[in-house]
């Protein structure tokens, strides 16, 4: 198992990104809760990592701390929900937000995240009640050692309608929830992704 990867970040396009580690590239999925602190390609950084081996593709997926790597691992024993679907989750509610939903039994808002109906929010809800407790307390940053720097984007709005449809939403959903945004031109993707799935989250 490959459980923590340090290197250079070569390239990033939301939810993938590749690392190269002592000169072998390393492909890899991460929710945008990461994408958040990542910095512009050719800086180092360090993830915890998680592999998914299948019969047909390994995926090796990271993580910007050891809560959301956690968190990950709980919800694909899940039945129901697959690695893509918690990689979904994570890139659309906290940590500390999806505990306040399981602990306040607030299906509403879970089921606001692509891919999650009524009968997988209230699955979540149930099964995530007592695994919650490793989780408790531990910062969606906590653990991770990232080095950002600030750097402009191009195409950024493309780049978050790309991302948000590679999440699990359907393209002209995507669109519509970037163009609900009213955002400086020069915001990074990343930013865009961001307010976007919070507006998801939160619309009634």
């Amino acid at each position: 198992m490959i459980g923590r990867l340090r290197g250079m970040l070569l390239e990033k396009k939301a939810p993938h990104l590749l690392l190269d580690v002592s000169g072998v590239g390393y492909e890899i999925d991460a929710p945008m809760s990461t994408f958040y602190n990542l910095p512009e390609p050719g800086n180092e950084i360090i993830l915890h990592t998680h592999l998914v081996v299948r019969e047909d593709s390994h995926t090796l997926f990271g993580f910007f701390s050891e809560s959301e790597r956690s968190m990950f691992r709980s919800l694909i024993k899940i039945s129901g929900v697959g690695a893509k679907l918690a990689l979904t989750i994570l890139s659309g509610i906290s940590v500390d937000g999806f505990i306040t939903c399981v602990e306040h039994h607030d299906a509403a808002t879970l089921i606001r995240l692509p891919g999650v109906g009524k009968k997988t929010a209230e699955r979540l809800i149930i099964e995530m009640k007592d695994r919650i407790k490793t989780l408790e307390g531990a910062s969606s940053t906590d653990t991770g050692r990232i080095h950002p720097v600030s750097g402009g984007k191009v195409n950024s709005v493309e780049d978050a309608v790309s991302a948000l449809i590679a999440l699990g939403y359907k393209p002209q959903d995507a669109s519509r929830m970037v163009r609900g945004i009213d955002h400086d031109p020069d915001l990074p993707s990343q930013e865009i992704i961001r307010l976007a799935l919070q507006g998801a989250v939160k619309h009634d």
